[in-house]
């Protein structure tokens, strides 16, 4: 660090992780709104079951690296700030459903961007602008006075409060989570079938571990300098905005190493399966309806304090208590959004 600022050590760790992400975005198809549209109107649940591969392995090596003394679980955001229930059902909710009308997340949409799909680019800046609309622009005041955000006063975990009621050690009760969660992947065969798309799960929750991991020692050796923190795509995609405008926004950072990691994923993973086209809107109505679920996104993931890779995944890989709560709001938003759009709410 006496070289290398400790901001571009952090961007590199972004930006390594986030490579791996976008990979698996486009090699291995993993995707938040696809799995669940594919699931319900599909009846094919593969890439619905890859998350719970990639749930399993970012719960197990982030505890396992917890355990090592690698990974500060207390310093992430799921932690470190008390948690809302309200906030994370409300805030998912509108994410989900936001999800829905723009057809991506966050992260989906920089990984159809980095395909060429420039309506996707649309999205990303949409979500970035009304993220910090709310983080820290008009918007602020109210949601300060609705969802404040004051320090938790200790762990808020799952695997923490079952050590304090029945004294089973944190790594324990990781594994066996892990184990329901590869068990309940694995137990469906048409994804058994396809060890691609088994090993590009495994790879994504790798990458969200490694993340905390690399965090965790930066936020150590700069004296905390460096946030401990992990890959999630509402807000970091406005500081990335700011700094490639200006470079300011905190500077070079482990956001912008993601939201860059991610793109440069999806770019190279589209160049290997030979799909990378630039695309563009020709429906103004479908433009607005996606300008109109990015903006719920930016909003809706700020509130809830991560998107659905943030709360998702990250969140999850900690076994925060906000990790499925909002998860799950953000599937029912998502839900009510595609019931709206394909079925419009008709009755069976």
């Amino acid at each position: 660090m006496d070289i290398i600022p400790v901001g571009a050590w952090a961007a590199l760790i972004g930006l390594i992780t986030g490579t791996v992400l976008g990979l698996a975005a486009r090699l291995g198809e993993f995707c938040t709104l696809g799995a669940i549209e594919a699931a319900i109107y599909g009846q094919d649940q593969r890439r619905l079951r890859m998350w719970g591969v990639v749930l399993g392995t970012g719960v197990l090596a982030t505890y396992l690296l917890a355990a090592l003394g690698q990974v500060n679980l207390g310093e992430t955001a799921y932690h470190a700030v008390a948690w809302m229930p309200l906030a994370s059902i409300l805030g998912g909710l509108a994410f989900g459903y936001g999800m829905a009308l723009a057809g991506n997340c966050g992260f989906g949409a920089l990984a159809r961007f980095g395909g060429g799909d420039l309506r996707s680019l649309v999205i990303v800046v949409v979500i970035s602008i009304f993220g910090f609309v709310t983080l820290s622009g008009p918007l602020a005041p109210l949601r300060d006075w609705a969802f404040p955000q004051v320090p938790s006063g200790g762990m808020q975990g799952f695997a923490h409060l079952v050590r304090d009621q029945l004294g089973l050690p944190p790594l324990a009760f990781a594994a066996l989570v892990s184990l329901a969660f590869f068990g309940w992947a694995l137990s469906y065969r048409p994804l058994r079938e396809e060890p691609a798309r088994i090993a590009w799960s495994a790879g994504a929750g790798l990458a969200i571990a490694g993340a905390l991991w690399g965090t965790s020692a930066l936020y150590a050796a700069s004296l905390g300098a460096v946030p401990v923190e992990g890959h999630t795509f509402t807000a970091p995609l406005g500081r990335t905005l700011m700094w490639l405008m200006t470079s300011s926004a905190g500077g070079l950072s482990f956001s912008v190493g993601s939201v860059l990691g991610v793109l440069l994923g999806a770019w190279l993973g589209s160049l290997r399966k030979g799909t990378f086209r630039w695309e563009a809107c020709e429906d103004p109505r479908e433009l607005g309806r996606q300008v109109g679920g990015a903006a719920l996104m930016g909003i809706g993931g700020v509130v809830a304090l991560g998107c659905s890779v943030g709360q998702g995944v990250t969140a999850f890989a900690t076994l925060a208590y906000s990790a499925p709560v909002t998860l799950i709001a953000i599937c029912a938003g998502a839900y009510l959004g595609l019931r709206r759009l394909i079925a419009g709410f008709q009755p069976d």
